[in-house]
């Protein structure tokens, strides 16, 4: 591992950090917007409406008749905790400090007298803490108190408490939400790690968010098709060493008895060996250039298909077939010609080699799968012969895979037509799949998804 490979931090730690810096920033922004629109404002409510109910009082206590003060007086300390001290000297300003609350409440009650209003702090009235503040009142000062125990609620220490527990709160989430978001990344990571290295990984759940899912997915899928490749590989060098060893063999064996006695039909057993390897190495080389993609272009599918079916004439008639096109007069395609050419001759090329009798080349329009995405098209090669049992219809498409036995290119060919049309498919995103017909024979169907469609 590199020095700056080293000191990048892992992908869970830096989501822990953006998400912890996150929630704490919008904690911070809730509690100062919560403090500023909530808080202060019904502070002042608050402090105001107080002040204006202890001036009433003192207001009130003077134009009550005397022998109705007491009652008044409890009533008010009962039900309000609110006291009345007449001839109370207004209290001087000593410096105390009593928090925002109170601050608020001197402001109160300084706009409603006129003057500037200090509280003075005195154990009074039932043993409890008091706050004391002259009104005047006609042409006496009355002190008015309340108990500070009306002040018990705190809601900045309830903000601190919120913002220190929502604090350790957000530490355990984003660690967690961190760890939940960059497993299935890591996962992802050791999985490349080991495709990287050439071994083949497990396919990863195809679970989580949208994205991530969509992400296994498409992983999942090239891991499929490395493995495929890999097979098909491995199929493909043992079949090449099996089927080049054999015409080798032939060859050695002809120009040894050639050293004894020159004879023309060995000669002509050389001839043949170097054309069936000639025609091996052909398509090979055809595989190999499956991925080499052409330009599309549009074409008019049914005289195409026609034209394809004068080139097979002189073959199927040695083959006794006959070729027939039922295809619509205005569908059209939009392929790479030499492409699709290559996968509709190896298809009926099968047909002609496996199944002589009646071959039909068809054209067909696929609807569009959503609203607004253009038709496709459709071209099939059917004929008429044994068919392939159902078990063997993905495992003809693998390289050298033939159902006859015999390994001669006589009676089989070389069992790489079907891998071509495959691979060909693939490199267009094309969809090739075989088919039993009712009746009997077979049905091989090439869609060309969104290619084209009817005029």
């Amino acid at each position: 591992m590199t020095q700056a490979a080293r000191g990048r931090h892992g992908l869970a730690r830096l989501y822990r950090r953006w998400l912890a810096a996150l929630f704490i920033a919008v904690e911070l922004i809730t509690a100062v917007a919560a403090m500023v629109f909530i808080f202060l404002p019904m502070s002042q409510r608050a402090a105001d409406d107080l002040a204006g109910l202890m001036v009433l009082s003192a207001q009130t206590w003077t134009e009550l008749p005397p022998e109705t003060r007491p009652v008044f007086e409890e009533e008010l300390r009962k039900n309000y905790q609110i006291a009345l001290r007449p001839n109370m000297a207004p209290a001087p300003d000593i410096g105390l400090r009593h928090g925002w609350y109170l601050r608020f409440l001197e402001r109160a009650f300084e706009r409603r007298l006129g003057q500037e209003a200090f509280f003075l702090p005195e154990v009074a009235v039932d043993g409890g803490d008091w706050l004391w503040i002259a009104v005047p009142a006609g042409e006496r000062s009355i002190g008015v108190g309340f108990a500070t125990r009306r002040m018990q609620t705190n809601p900045f220490a309830a903000l601190a408490v919120a913002l220190l527990l929502g604090t350790l709160l957000v530490l355990v989430l984003a660690g967690w939400l961190a760890s939940r978001i960059a497993q299935p990344v890591a996962r992802l990571e050791q999985a490349a790690a080991h495709l990287a290295r050439g071994a083949s990984p497990a396919l990863l759940p195809e679970t989580g968010p949208r994205e991530l899912a969509d992400l296994a997915r498409h992983f999942n899928h090239m891991a499929l098709q490395v493995r495929e490749l890999n097979d098909a590989r491995t199929t493909l060098f043992a079949g090449i060493s099996h089927d080049l060893r054999t015409p080798l063999a032939r060859m050695r064996l002809a120009l040894e008895l050639l050293t004894i006695k020159p004879d023309p039909a060995l000669v002509q057993r050389l001839e043949r060996d170097i054309d069936e390897m000639n025609q091996l190495i052909g398509q090979l080389l055809e595989i190999a250039r499956g991925l080499k993609l052409e330009p599309a272009q549009d074409l008019a599918l049914c005289a195409w298909l026609k034209a394809r079916t004068e080139v097979h004439l002189a073959a199927a008639s040695a083959a006794g077939a006959h070729l027939n096109v039922d295809c619509a007069g205005d569908l059209r395609a939009t392929a790479p010609p030499g492409m699709l050419t290559r996968v509709i001759d190896n298809l009926v090329g099968n047909a002609l080699r496996y199944a002589p009798g009646p071959v039909e080349l068809v054209g067909q329009a696929v609807p569009p799968k959503a609203p607004g995405l253009p038709a496709g098209v459709r071209i099939g090669v059917l004929d008429r012969g044994p068919g392939i049992p159902q078990d063997q219809m993905a495992a003809v498409f693998r390289p050298f895979h033939r159902l006859e036995g015999s390994r001669s290119p006589a009676t089989g060919g070389f069992g790489l037509g079907l891998a071509i049309v495959q691979q060909l498919s693939r490199a267009n995103g094309w969809t090739v799949r075989l088919e039993a017909r009712e009746g009997g024979g077979l049905a091989a169907w090439v869609d060309l998804p969104g290619a084209g469609g009817t005029t």
